[in-house]
């Protein structure tokens, strides 16, 4: 079949674009390569070079007729979006607006997309928490993704456009960018190999569900085969504090580094873990790599290849 990626040559989309190039896909990646990387997309995939808010973008499906669209491309960071939130809101809801309004009369069935576990949730009632946990998101990014959730459902009711929305714990693994936006796990990947000091900001104690990028690719793969429509969390069920992760890494690189911290950001959140047990259930995707075997595969993969600078 014929299927869009959005933020195909960032971290996550361009994962999943490796796998359904590998499936024998007809696979079109949509990127303005403004966080992502030309070396990420395959020489098999076909690269369409817009911001997902320009009528050139609206285009590509009204030429292309894709089938799927994997919605990755995103404004992710949390800090940015509590800095400027109608840029936020610009790019995660009038992004996605414009593609499926491009979709709706080019013979889209389904959109795949990258929603958020613990930017919705906010802190926990109860862990691990499960898709009908209450929805409070403390930053214009959460909220932003919820709204798309909400107008996939619309445009699911109006139009008949099937959906899944994948809340991810916090995704980890090779092509992950240690500057920029980046995740911890990547930051201190690079730091580690590089002997520069990494800095835990806060006490360390606050935890996550770190899941692994293989799994979110399988997680994606299992959306792709399901008639199912809704919201699925994708995690381990397991909470990692940044504590044991930056002692798991330096074990790992075999490092002496010691631990540094540095005062906590103001209102990070404490705890987040996430229940998939029904991704299990309906979509038959599990999670398949522990924290530590995650680790030593990104590991290795950023000791190959040092975005150091």
């Amino acid at each position: 079949m014929t299927v869009l990626v959005t933020g195909g040559a960032g971290f996550i989309g361009s994962n999943v674009v490796d796998a359904l190039v590998g499936r024998g896909h007809d696979v079109h990646v949509l990127d303005d390569l403004s966080g992502g990387f030309l070396k990420n997309v395959p020489a098999e995939a076909t690269l369409h070079r817009h911001d997902i808010r320009s009528a050139e973008a609206r285009s590509v499906l009204e030429q292309i007729r894709p089938e799927v669209l994997f919605h990755f491309a995103a404004q992710m960071d949390v800090r940015r979006s509590v800095a400027d939130p109608i840029f936020d809101a610009d790019v995660n809801v009038c992004g996605i607006l414009n593609l499926l309004e491009g979709g709706r009369n080019s013979g889209l069935k389904k959109v795949i997309f990258a929603s958020t576990g613990g930017a919705i949730y906010g802190d926990p009632e109860f862990v691990p928490q499960s898709e009908d946990h209450p929805l409070r998101p403390v930053s214009p990014y959460g909220i932003t993704k919820l709204t798309t959730e909400k107008y996939l459902y619309y445009y699911n009711k109006q139009y008949g456009i099937e959906y899944i929305a994948l809340r991810y714990g916090n995704i980890f693994g090779p092509r992950q960018n240690p500057h920029g936006e980046a995740g911890v796990v990547a930051i201190f990947c690079e730091r580690l190999l590089a002997d520069k000091q990494a800095v835990i900001f806060g006490s360390g104690d606050q935890t996550r569900d770190y899941t692994f990028v293989s799994d979110v690719v399988a997680a994606n793969l299992a959306a792709l085969d399901s008639d199912a429509t809704g919201v699925f969390n994708v995690g381990t069920g397991v909470e990692t504090s940044v504590n044991d992760l930056f002692r798991i890494l330096r074990d790992l690189s075999g490092s002496d580094m010691p631990e540094e911290h540095a005062p906590g950001r103001p209102g990070e959140q404490q705890r987040s873990v996430l229940d998939g047990s029904l991704a299990k259930s309906v979509l038959g995707f599990s999670p398949e790599y522990s924290v530590r075997e995650g680790l030593a595969i990104t590991l290795d993969w950023f000791r190959k290849n040092r975005l150091s600078s």
